[in-house]
């Protein structure tokens, strides 16, 4: 009992770390040259990310053959390249700040559900609690700031890359129960790059010729992609699913820290606010593991039969 909260602690900052590398993603996009479309900064990224962690992988000799239960694996692959195509899709047609909102704020809420149809996995009062908390923490975060317009196929859309990163969190704990970790990222991002890698034919990537172009790439390929899901899926070992991505949502509170420490914007009451929400749903999180982490084991007394 007290060794597998621990883990759990140690899982929960695992992850944590992912999402604060995830939220370096739209500051490292701010440099970007002209030019680089967000399609094509996102094809790019999946593509440097999946190499890296394949040679990451074949480096440590942890690719298998054999061993890959073929639904979980293409799941992964599926839902790796379907994510960056309904994201990128669904803010094109419904903006920015209802686009991010809802695919990561739906992320949760599906999570949990697939959690609990496919994995068994029963969600707590405290995760629904930080849940709730968080969620509504990224929806005053993220539109803070102009006008809302709400397209209704871009919220279906939008949805669609939020069940897309639920359903490959729950494949992926699957594929963890008889691949290694690294193993398992690097199949489902090299196979998302190779999904992918046709649309690089129609966008222009004339801009990786430039330093800063180039720098803005690695920076996405590498830390963003490849060592943040490093970082991931090995906080999913002990994590529940709906757990896992309810943490992650500290992606856009590193993101708005970032754009207000980095890029100079403006902080205004509904940004703080967001960020204090999440920042309590998380707290509610850590410190219920850090709490059954904590506890001695019962000792269980034995009745005379």
């Amino acid at each position: 009992m007290h060794s597998t909260s621990s883990t759990q602690v140690s899982g929960f900052w695992l992850v944590l770390a992912a999402a604060i590398c995830w939220g370096t993603t739209g500051t490292a996009q701010a440099f970007a040259p002209e030019g680089a479309t967000p399609l094509a900064i996102g094809a790019m990224r999946l593509l440097i990310g999946g190499g890296a962690l394949l040679l990451f992988a074949l480096g440590r000799r942890q690719i298998r053959r054999q061993g890959w239960p073929l639904t979980a694996t293409l799941t992964t692959i599926g839902t790796i390249a379907g994510y960056q195509l309904f994201f990128f899709a669904g803010v094109a047609r419904t903006g920015v700040a209802v686009g991010t909102v809802v695919g990561i704020g739906s992320a949760p809420v599906i999570a949990g559900l697939l959690g609990l149809l496919l994995l068994g996995e029963r969600p707590q009062r405290r995760w629904l609690a930080a849940t709730a908390l968080a969620v509504a923490g990224v929806a005053l975060l993220l539109t803070a700031g102009g006008a809302v317009e709400v397209d209704p196929l871009g919220v279906i859309l939008a949805i669609g890359a939020g069940a897309a990163y639920a359903l490959y969190t729950i494949a992926s704990k699957d594929l963890l129960r008889v691949q290694p970790p690294d193993a398992v990222t690097a199949v489902a991002f090299f196979g998302g790059a190779l999904a992918m890698a046709p649309l690089l034919l129609f966008v222009d990537l004339t801009w990786l010729l430039q330093p800063r172009g180039a720098a803005v790439a690695l920076h996405l390929g590498l830390i963003a992609t490849a060592l943040a899901y490093m970082l991931y899926i090995r906080g999913l070992m002990s994590l529940p699913a709906a757990t896992a991505v309810t943490v992650a949502l500290a992606e856009p509170l590193t993101a708005a820290t970032l754009g207000i420490v980095v890029l100079g914007e403006r902080v205004t009451l509904p940004t703080l606010s967001g960020m204090a929400l999440i920042v309590a749903g998380l707290a509610v999180l850590a410190l219920g593991n850090m709490q059954r982490a904590s506890w001695p084991a019962r000792k269980v007394k034995k009745h005379p039969v």
